[in-house]
């Protein structure tokens, strides 16, 4: 099911916009006055970015507690996620997360997977874009696809192997039926310099980096994983319309040690789900290449489990 977590979307969404702002809850007891968001990467990438916009927003509304941003970098996101997984779970430590939590499990560089913490919310989603070099020897998806039926590993792809970047490429495979050559980088800044040198016919590239390369003339876009085109790029077609069935990115949530209390739970929630209409954070998602896509605790959790059952098929066919 190469559409992962759609219909799970659709349906947090649709009550979302029938509901209209909620109402911040107020939780059970939080024996903070400031609680922490650990951020498990480097301050100044794109998490920080997503998340500093929606801790500014909740701040701002007067929030009891309060939230701070703290950044716990190491083992590819492990290390922070360690850490709150492993907190006390009274609502006054929380984690910014996205896909590596789950593909990090399937490749063996973690031993827990979004299971050992309690879901909160969904806050938004980056789409990925299929960019290819210049000199590749074919000029839209439908050329490229022809090449890889033709020549299994003919095409090859630059990614982070067990990565984002990977799957993405894997689901296309998978839909498609063709076979690539992955040239494994260590870290998207690499990956997207290798794209730009020609090192590699393919990869992964988010919206901004697309917009601002294909400008330059330095690379094509050939398909965005969306289902709509977007406006920023308006001259990509997606996946879906050129024969793929296939919506993906990178959803980016929020998620709190097991055990938190439902009604703690329920306050960050609500906090956040506040925060995604705020239209700063709207617009601070979209200078960042990224959407605001609020899915609550529950929804949250379930694509979460689909997301896993997916990935896992394509780990185990790879």
């Amino acid at each position: 099911m190469p559409n992962l977590g759609a219909k799970a979307l659709m349906g947090a969404v649709l009550t979302a916009v029938c509901m209209g702002a909620p109402v911040m809850a107020q939780p059970s007891s939080l024996p903070c006055s400031q609680a922490q968001l650990v951020v498990p990467w480097p301050a100044g990438g794109d998490t920080d970015v997503v998340f500093k916009a929606y801790v500014d927003s909740i701040n701002k509304t007067g929030s009891n507690p309060s939230l701070e941003l703290v950044y716990v970098s190491g083992q590819g996101g492990i290390k922070g996620t360690t850490q709150v997984k492993d907190a006390k779970p009274d609502g006054c430590m929380l984690l910014a997360t996205h896909r590596y939590i789950i593909t990090s499990e399937l490749m063996g560089n973690s031993k827990f997977t979004h299971e050992a913490l309690q879901p909160v919310a969904q806050v938004s989603f980056t789409p990925s874009i299929v960019g290819a070099s210049t000199k590749a020897p074919f000029s839209n998806l439908s050329e490229m696809l022809a090449m890889a039926k033709k020549g299994p590993e003919s095409v090859t792809v630059g990614v982070v192997l067990g990565s984002t970047s990977h799957f993405m490429f894997s689901l296309i495979e998978d839909a498609a039926k063709v076979k690539f050559r992955f040239v494994d980088y260590e870290g998207t800044v690499a990956r997207t310099a290798g794209l730009l040198k020609d090192e590699v016919m393919l990869s992964d590239v988010n919206v901004l980096t697309a917009q601002k390369e294909i400008k330059a003339g330095a690379i094509n876009g050939l398909a965005i994983s969306t289902a709509e085109r977007e406006t920023v790029t308006p001259q990509i077609p997606t996946l879906k319309e050129q024969g793929l069935d296939i919506v993906y990115g990178l959803p980016r949530g929020v998620m709190a040690p097991l055990g938190t209390p439902a009604a703690t739970v329920k306050f960050w929630d609500e906090a956040f789900a506040k925060a995604a209409k705020d239209p700063a954070v709207i617009a601070a998602l979209q200078g960042a290449g990224s959407m605001v896509r609020y899915l609550d605790a529950a929804a949250y959790g379930e694509f979460l489990d689909q997301d896993y059952a997916e990935h896992k098929r394509l780990a185990q066919k790879n």
